[in-house]
């Protein structure tokens, strides 16, 4: 399933929704749980940050390979990549850790794979979670 959704401010939840309703989905309630966590922090991280003014598309699509689920998430927004920055140190207490990082540091740990590239003058961030 592909779909494109623009523009996109304030339209992370339906956006969601849409990606959880696809038929790629597995049906398991833990697998959907950590897949639906990972999308949101994905999602609400491009709603809020690639473009400025929030004005811009998201193309999000799903699919199956084999025992796994792939979520590919294209946006043509500000070059990112989100897997450069280093994980965020969990030891410290909250108040001495950076700001930013938790949620694709928590989307690493859910996922059985996060792949950043930039391609065509897009973002593109593929998820697969086997299930």
């Amino acid at each position: 399933m592909i779909l494109r959704f623009e523009p996109i401010t304030s339209r992370c939840g339906e956006i969601v929704e849409k990606l959880m309703s696809s038929s790629d989905m597995p049906t398991g309630k833990d697998l959907r749980f950590k897949i639906r966590l990972s999308i949101e922090e994905v999602v609400e991280n491009i709603v809020q940050y690639a473009y400025d003014q929030g004005h811009g598309w998201l193309e999000a699509e799903t699919r199956r390979e084999g025992d796994s689920v792939v979520i590919i998430l294209r946006d043509a927004g500000t070059p990112f990549d989100p897997l450069a920055k280093p994980d965020p140190d969990i030891t410290l207490p909250a108040e001495q850790r950076q700001i930013g990082g938790l949620g694709i540091y928590l989307c690493k740990q859910l996922m059985d794979s996060v792949k950043y590239t930039y391609e065509n003058g897009c973002n593109v961030l593929t998820l697969s979670k086997r299930g």
